[in-house]
């Protein structure tokens, strides 16, 4: 056979296969082509996350009331664990009933001690206020004379026509008050039965969760929740003591200077001083006020007892009380109600510090878990450790 190359061509070893071709250049609409069913994925995707948000803004109310009847139900739980222990003998139902009851009359007394101050003060406001608004009008007491100083009795009487127009179209904002009142009956009453259910069937929920996952990661998991639920109980409850008890020292105050509405003032203090940081302040001016109204001293007085027992409360009480619960220092205490106050107004201020805790304990967890701090374990050895040497005989 003749061959055909050039002379000079080195010749390939007898057996060797020839060098292939280089691979034809493919066109370019073939290499950026997506699969139709990613396409499709991805908006199905978009399209259910926005009906996700969509259902969560329709549905933000009932979120609301979820997260608070969880914060309560993560409160009343330890209790309820004890008594199924200690006086119910492990019925469960019947130890939820017991404490839900003593806490349902608790609040009824609550209630109680206050109404009863109110209505009777509301009757003596209803009484006293022709004369009060006479005095006002001749320029005597503490009002009458501050609004003759600042001139402001001859606007009052210039302008008592529209005065008299405006406190007449108050109906409607009383219907709505009226409409929230019963709105927040209901509110509180789901919030109530939301509570009881999660508390009675939390044993169930938390054995059926915990089932998914593997044992070592179920045990981290029950003790970092047994460590928030500590947090949470112990903010709650720390709170709701330092609250009343500066609705107590308020209304002895109030009572013993003669200052009216002793009751209603000491319950809205009480009540604010559930919001951190700007709740005593907002509480201590509304009685400051009512006080002055009474006499300068008086206010003077009030205002001084304020002065002392908020200094009190920042360095005595509620170190003693919620520095064992929730350990934040006070930049992040700032820092999460503001992040509360912006995404939920005054709801987000109340839980802010107990989330923040949460968070704490979560992450802190997380950190030394992948420090090696809690090494996971499986049959008691711990995974990935190196086997024991074996001794040389």
């Amino acid at each position: 056979m003749s061959d055909n190359r050039a002379p000079g061509t080195a010749q390939p070893p007898l057996g060797s296969a020839l060098p292939a071709p280089p691979p034809a250049a493919r066109p370019e609409s073939t290499r950026e082509r997506v699969p139709v069913r990613t396409i499709l994925t991805t908006i199905g995707l978009v399209l259910a996350t926005a009906i996700g948000l969509l259902i969560v803004v329709e549905v933000q109310r009932v979120l609301v009331w979820f997260v608070i009847a969880l914060f309560f139900a993560v409160a009343l739980h330890p209790a309820v664990n004890w008594v199924e222990r200690r006086i119910t003998r492990g019925r469960r139902a019947v130890a939820t009933l017991l404490v839900f009851l003593v806490v349902l009359l608790a609040l009824i007394g609550l209630a109680a001690l206050f109404i009863v101050p109110l209505v009777k003060e509301g009757t003596d406001l209803a009484q006293k206020l022709p004369g009060f608004v006479e005095d006002v009008r001749a320029g005597r007491g503490v009002a009458g004379r501050f609004l003759d100083r600042t001139n402001a009795l001859d606007y009052l009487q210039q302008n008592e026509g529209r005065i008299r127009e405006f406190v007449g179209g108050l109906g409607t904002p009383a219907l709505s008050f009226l409409r929230g009142a019963a709105t927040g009956i209901a509110a509180a009453l789901t919030i109530f039965v939301l509570a009881y259910l999660m508390v009675l069937e939390a044993p169930r929920i938390l054995d059926t969760t915990l089932g998914l996952f593997p044992a070592h990661r179920a045990e981290r998991i029950r003790r970092v929740g047994a460590d928030c639920a500590r947090t949470v109980t112990g903010y709650l409850t720390g709170n709701l003591l330092i609250s009343l008890i500066c609705g107590v020292l308020t209304y002895a105050v109030l009572a013993a200077t003669g200052v009216p509405f002793a009751g209603l003032i000491a319950l809205f203090v009480a009540i604010a001083d559930l919001i951190p940081l700007v709740g005593a302040t907002l509480g201590a001016v509304v009685a400051t006020l009512a006080a002055l109204v009474q006499s300068i001293p008086v206010g003077i007085g009030v205002l001084v007892f304020f002065i002392v027992y908020q200094q009190l409360e920042n360095h005595l009480l509620q170190p003693l009380i919620l520095s064992r619960a929730v350990k934040l220092n006070p930049l992040t205490v700032l820092i999460s109600i503001l992040i509360g106050v912006e995404l939920a107004g005054i709801l987000g201020a109340l839980l802010a510090i107990p989330v923040a805790g949460v968070l704490q304990i979560v992450i802190r967890d997380q950190w030394r878990h992948r420090r090696g701090a809690h090494p996971v374990t499986v049959a008691g050895e711990p995974v990935g450790s190196a086997a024991p040497s074996a001794e040389p005989a």
